[in-house]
């Protein structure tokens, strides 16, 4: 079954949600609502994932220029995904293979590597690079 894009209802998504370069925290806080009603939601369609992953971007854009002591990593965010959607991190063995490997991701022991950031990406419905170090 492959999911069709529909520009249409994209662009209505775009014009409720309003997203830009975020300025100031108040734009930064109501964005991170919108994140948080998408994340709450079981199932996304593709014009709803595009506009997740837009929106992650565009905080963690503000959120590294003006939170520097709290710089987002891999690990933040896996935890942050699993604290939003209500799992645990043993919620991720189908996905990563084993125990050991997530607990040394969690750990910072070891990194992602493309394939496993991919799948994770795909798990979360946010793009894959948000796992990598950069």
């Amino acid at each position: 079954m492959t999911l069709t894009f529909d520009s249409e209802v994209y662009s209505k998504l775009l014009s409720q949600s309003q997203p830009r370069v975020i300025k100031t925290e108040e734009e930064n806080d109501r964005l991170l609502a919108v994140v948080e009603d998408l994340l709450s939601r079981s199932h996304l369609t593709p014009e709803e994932n595009a506009l997740l992953e837009l929106l992650v971007r565009l905080i963690e854009d503000f959120e590294n220029q003006h939170y520097q002591l709290n710089v987002s990593t891999p690990r933040s965010r896996i935890l942050h995904l699993l604290e939003a959607r209500d799992l645990e991190i043993g919620d991720l063995v189908p996905v990563l293979g084993s125990s050991e490997l997530i607990a040394k991701v969690i750990s910072g022991e070891v990194g992602l590597t493309q394939e496993q950031a991919e799948m994770l990406g795909h798990f979360f419905h946010v793009d894959g690079s948000l796992f990598v170090v950069k």
